[in-house]
């Protein structure tokens, strides 16, 4: 009976214990594009988010605190992003935004975020999002510009010069486009074509024959799918040889699908988690690239795409500045920006006050070339 009375006591001072340490949860927002034409985009990266919450929940948390992630859907579209960021902040109060998905829908929030000063990581690549830099606006994607200078260093390598662009006309290739035009000069390329398309044109012909009447010896193609898919197969269908290459925009298998056959030699940079098990063992990124692989593909039956990977390091950024600075918007972004050497997914962030990206261009982006209906590591 003694002994018995012992184990109820010992029990009751344990849950007493336990709750007496519980500590209020770390409530974050996230806003992807889940539905909709960028779906692919977004759909991985909140699969990505939650698997990564449960994960640290298991864990304990952060110091002792559970995450608590709220997502919301975008649809793609910047009037709905600005609802529901406007809602996790007077409504939900979380501490910080991850997302959206696009650069549109993130340059759309931005402002709010500086408003309200609450630290926003979006996923997006756009450079004009953290340019000029906002006090409290982060990205993980990699910029644009450091696209563009892989693909143009690429050309120069094959003593392809004159260059005809075809770019989509919504947030992510107005910024492309820019870039584009911008580092021609620095590498020698003559862009001989400037050729715009819209988010839902269904034939890019028109653009790429007079792209072809211009000499263009290579076609650079910025944009998200279904537009870049389009563009290959019109290519395909005009019996254009031009080398094409294609923006990281399109760096998921949903591409080489939706192309089919015409995907086929296509050559873009990319991050290196499409080909994680292609890259040398020295490479530093490697066992979390094939860590993540292996977890996401138990949690969900197939492989996460390189868009997944970018909600992967914003919650990587959180989780580092959360553990230093607690809940507290302020400390939180003063965290944010002094982050260095964070091994994520998608490259090694050093953050800085006059770098809110914190990638560099040699560990951002490799050359990918589709063959055999994958992609493979181009040797450069």
């Amino acid at each position: 009976m003694r002994n018995c009375l012992a184990v109820f006591l010992g029990s009751l001072l344990f849950l007493w214990s336990s709750l007496s340490l519980a500590k209020e949860p770390y409530r974050i927002g996230a806003l992807f594009s889940v539905t909709g034409p960028t779906s692919f985009i977004g759909d991985p990266e909140k699969k990505t988010l939650e698997m990564l919450v449960e994960e640290i929940n298991r864990a304990g948390g952060i110091n002792g605190h559970p995450v608590e992630a709220i997502i919301y859907d975008t649809q793609g579209e910047e009037t709905l992003a600005v609802q529901k960021f406007m809602r996790l902040v007077t409504q939900d109060r979380v501490l910080a935004v991850i997302g959206p998905s696009r650069t549109g829908t993130s340059l759309a929030v931005a402002p709010l975020a500086e408003r309200f000063r609450v630290p926003l990581i979006s996923c997006a690549a756009g450079i004009k999002i953290v340019e000029p830099v906002r006090p409290y606006v982060f990205k993980v994607a990699q910029s644009d510009r450091l696209a563009v200078k892989k693909i143009y260093a690429y050309l120069k390598t094959q003593g392809l010069t004159r260059v005809g662009i075809l770019t989509v006309s919504n947030g992510f290739g107005q910024s492309g486009r820019q870039e584009l035009k911008r580092l021609a000069p620095q590498y020698g390329i003559t862009l001989v074509a400037d050729e715009l398309y819209g988010p839902k044109d269904t034939d890019m012909k028109p653009q790429l024959i007079r792209i072809r009447k211009a000499g263009a010896q290579a076609v650079i193609c910025w944009g998200t799918n279904p537009g870049p898919a389009i563009v290959a197969r019109n290519m395909r269908e005009l019996g254009m040889t031009q080398k094409l290459i294609m923006s990281h925009g399109v760096a998921s298998r949903r591409f080489i699908e939706l192309a089919g056959k015409a995907a086929e030699g296509i050559i873009l940079p990319a991050g290196k988690l499409i080909v994680a098990h292609e890259l040398p063992d020295s490479d530093p990124q490697k066992p979390l690239l094939l860590s993540y692989i292996k977890r996401y593909k138990a949690r969900y039956g197939v492989e996460p795409s390189s868009f997944g990977g970018h909600a992967y390091d914003a919650f990587l950024l959180l989780k580092e500045a959360l553990a230093k600075a607690g809940a507290d918007r302020k400390a939180l972004r003063d965290a944010l920006e002094s982050l260095k050497g964070i091994k994520g997914i998608h490259g090694i962030f050093n953050l800085s006050p006059q770098d809110h990206n914190g990638l560099s261009e040699r560990e951002a982006f490799v050359l990918v070339e589709i063959r055999g209906g994958d992609f493979h590591l181009l040797k450069e």
